[in-house]
């Protein structure tokens, strides 16, 4: 049977992340892709200018639309920029009995820019962690959701633990604000850590790094891979996807999410 996924995000226009990129991710992993849309968002490689969100009860009828005809074998979630849907995404996601779910708990763009409401964390804590096979924060959004600071490895385990506490299965803390020559991203299970390194590459052209490298996860979960080869597939594809980036427009440019195919 084809392999399935379904990215829960919001719209980018330019194309480099939210759902434009997970499907590509998706596409470039040989995994049908669909979404369903939490917001439209103005913005290109400078920045976010303008955000649409989505009522929550659209976001509830795409999910339902999707996952009662087609289903999927893995989703994840990206931008969803209030408590109101994420309450809705959760509990879709629980009438359906989604296993594999990715969370990206996506706080701010590349360019800083807010893109989920102050209060709207304590909603995600509670509601969409605990149905999540994998969360994928990076480390602003790891000190986010731990309250610990995360300037290093070590800062990077401790907060860890203390998110793998509040219900995932997993958490992979992302290494891309970290200094330091090698990129460490962070993987913990509740027992062990694993760390998967990747040079760095000196670049500006990092836009949607975030939503690829959890949409590469969920492909790798819908193909079947154990979360643990999804993950260290993810990390390569990534790394790679930096490498033969085009350089597109003036400020933070997309990845080549095809890059494996030439």
């Amino acid at each position: 049977m084809t392999a399935r996924a379904l990215t829960i995000a919001g719209s980018d226009p330019g194309g480099g992340a939210g759902v434009q990129a997970d499907l590509k991710t998706f596409s470039a992993f040989r995994v049908y892709g669909m979404s369903a849309i939490t917001a439209v968002t103005v913005q290109n490689t400078l920045g976010v200018r303008g955000v649409l969100a989505m009522p929550p009860p659209v976001v509830e009828e795409q999910i339902d639309a999707v996952l009662s005809d087609i289903g999927a074998g893995s989703v994840k979630t990206g931008m969803l920029g209030s408590a109101g849907v994420i309450k809705a995404v959760a509990a879709r996601l629980t009438a359906h009995k989604v296993r594999n779910l990715v969370v990206d708990p996506v706080m701010y763009a590349k360019s800083g820019h807010a893109l989920l409401e102050p209060r709207a964390a304590g909603a995600l804590i509670k509601e969409l962690l605990p149905l999540a096979a994998l969360v994928t924060p990076n480390a602003p959004e790891a000190e986010r959701l731990s309250g610990v600071k995360v300037r290093d490895l070590d800062g990077a385990k401790k907060a860890a633990r203390l998110i793998r506490a509040l219900g995932p299965a997993l958490v992979l803390v992302k290494g891309g604000h970290l200094a330091g020559p090698v990129c460490e991203d962070l993987l913990y299970d509740g027992k062990v850590f694993t760390v998967f390194r990747s040079p760095r590459v000196a670049t500006k052209n990092t836009h949607g790094t975030g939503c690829t490298l959890s949409a590469a996860i969920a492909a790798g979960l819908a193909l079947g891979l154990p979360p643990r080869e999804a993950v260290e597939e993810a990390v390569h594809y990534v790394a790679g996807a930096i490498r033969h980036a085009f350089g597109l427009g003036a400020g933070h440019g997309p990845l080549n999410h095809h890059w494996r195919q030439g």
